[in-house]
């Protein structure tokens, strides 16, 4: 069993930084991709950005150059430091993983990110 524990969102003014933090604990031999999704009221869910093992990156392009994503293997832990944040970032984030030969997918409880205008 794999547990996904997020931490570090809240209320920011626009303009201002957040950095979300998603610890990933219980029966893992390798955690491939781990990503950030997020999904905003009335809306869809959407990917916000994803690294792989290698340390290869991708992002949505409403985020680029604002929204970095990191990981560090030796604590299975995944970050979002979000700086520029906009009110159209509010929203519940998700962190998300694929462990294990066969992909296994976990998603996180999810944590509010609120931007106020």
């Amino acid at each position: 069993q794999v547990q996904l524990v997020e931490s570090g969102g809240g209320l920011v003014q626009a303009g201002g930084s957040l950095r979300l933090s998603c610890g990933a604990s219980g029966s893992i031999f390798s955690i491939n991709t781990m990503a950030w999704y997020r999904q905003a009221p009335g809306k869809e869910r959407e990917l916000v950005a994803r690294i792989t093992s290698r340390g290869i990156t991708n992002y949505a392009d409403s985020v680029k150059g604002r929204l970095t994503i990191s990981r560090d293997n030796t604590k299975n832990t995944v970050y979002l430091q979000m700086n520029s944040l906009k009110p159209e970032d509010t929203a519940v984030y998700y962190c998300y993983v694929l462990i294990g030969s066969n992909l296994n997918a976990y998603w996180g409880q999810g944590t509010q990110v609120t931007v106020s205008s």
